[in-house]
């Protein structure tokens, strides 16, 4: 207690950019509607930071559930089309509350609605790099959310797609996107449970509130592959399994989206980037100002040393649809002799495509292990497969580089 307690002081007293995540399980009532007294909370808060000097930056749910009150629906809809209207409604309203609640707080608000492609493609990332920047420049709250009447990743199943690694479909990676993207110190995702705990507490009596992991990979297992309302067996952060579960989905409404598996995720993604992650309990009074007072709730997931911008982008901004498979010889290669992709070392090619698309660098047990940006399209790597350098010329018209994926351009993945 005593070390999460010195930790989480030391975190929150250098964190300078803060990103904020509300789900919608903590912004709506079960039967309907904002919780206006939360919601009124959650505007205080984060209004008395951004005076108190820190820069903010808040990834917000709820669009869809305000939608759903709206238009008088008794549930929340199935169909994709009805879903992606229900935002469409729900998103104007979601905004015209906070631009209302913050104004008269005397803060300005703009709202950022993103997809996929946002990340993906790397000048759009740039630019939106760029123009959140300027908005806390100016001192004004970017409020982010997934446009969901034209992105359907969130809304609707993945593809079947195998190679396809997706890093976009939720607001709690969402957040972690933001949070890593923008150089955040803290990422902080406010939910319907009150943290991490060693078993679920609805069904085990004896189960605990983990208030510090230092490494989230070493906790995280294979089982968080799993769908996001599926439990995980995880450790008490400090061994690598346990026959103990976590606190699987939100205890109460249900009306939102991810569960524990999702918030993890997150916190990998941030903390691996540097930034630091808790994830608390939002039905908490005043649970903002009661965090960065120091008070200790939920649970601090500790971070890493940050990579470069551009290897994070690699990493964690892109949904990946293609990969490559090398043998043994290139991944040591690449990971012990910080060497480039050549040809010679791929096995198999997955997937199309082109020149400067990311793909997955998998090996020979089919984990992934590295992500990387190509110099040659599938067609052709696929030709280059097997072949050594000076072979290129030979196979390939238009020859590019000697290697496959270059060194620069390998952003290696946490070890799970």
């Amino acid at each position: 207690m005593a070390e999460a307690n010195v930790e989480r002081q030391k975190v929150l007293k250098d964190a300078k950019r803060v990103v904020v995540k509300l789900g919608t399980a903590v912004l709506m009532r079960e039967e309907g509607g904002v919780a206006l007294s939360r919601f009124y909370s959650f505007v205080e808060g984060i209004a008395d930071l951004i005076k108190g000097g820190k820069e903010v930056l808040l990834v917000t749910s709820g669009a869809v559930g305000l939608g759903v009150k709206r238009l008088n629906l008794e549930k929340r809809p199935k169909e994709l089309p009805l879903k992606q209207a229900c935002a469409a409604v729900g998103q104007g309203l979601l905004m015209s509350m906070y631009a209302d609640a913050f104004e008269k707080l005397g803060i300005t608000t703009a709202q950022i609605l993103l997809t996929e492609d946002d990340f993906s493609n790397r000048n759009r990332y740039l630019n939106l790099r760029s123009t959140i920047s300027e908005l806390v420049r100016l001192k004004v709250l970017p409020i982010i959310n997934e446009n969901d009447t034209v992105s359907t990743i969130e809304l609707e199943a993945i593809s079947a797609n195998p190679a396809r690694k997706v890093n976009f479909g939720d607001n709690d990676k969402l957040s972690a996107l933001v949070a890593s993207k923008m150089d955040a110190e803290i990422l902080l995702i406010l939910t319907d449970v009150e943290g991490l705990y060693t078993a679920d507490p609805r069904v085990d009596s004896s189960a605990t509130l983990v208030p510090l992991v230092p490494d989230v990979i070493e906790l995280m297992t294979e089982d968080t592959k799993a769908k996001p309302e599926d439990s995980e067996d995880v450790g008490d952060g400090k061994k690598k399994t346990s026959d103990k579960k976590v606190e699987k989905k939100s205890s109460g409404s249900g009306v939102g989206r991810g569960g524990i598996k999702t918030k993890l995720e997150a916190a990998k993604v941030s903390t691996q980037a540097g930034c630091a992650c808790i994830i608390a309990g939002g039905k908490n009074p005043a649970v903002i100002g009661r965090l960065f007072a120091g008070e200790e709730l939920g649970t601090l997931f500790l971070p890493k040393k940050a990579m470069g911008g551009k290897l994070r982008w690699i990493a964690y901004a892109t949904t990946v649809n293609a990969s490559v498979s090398v043998n043994d010889g290139a991944r040591e290669a690449l990971v012990k002799r910080k060497a480039s992709l050549l040809g010679a070392g791929i096995t198999e090619v997955n997937g199309a495509f082109k020149r400067g698309d990311v793909v997955s660098i998998i090996d020979e047990h089919g984990k992934e292990f590295a992500r990387g940006i190509v110099n040659y399209s599938s067609d052709e790597t696929r030709l280059l497969s097997g072949k050594k350098s000076e072979e290129i010329a030979n196979v390939v018209q238009d020859r590019n580089y000697d290697a496959v994926i270059t060194r620069d351009n390998i952003a290696f993945l946490a070890k799970e």
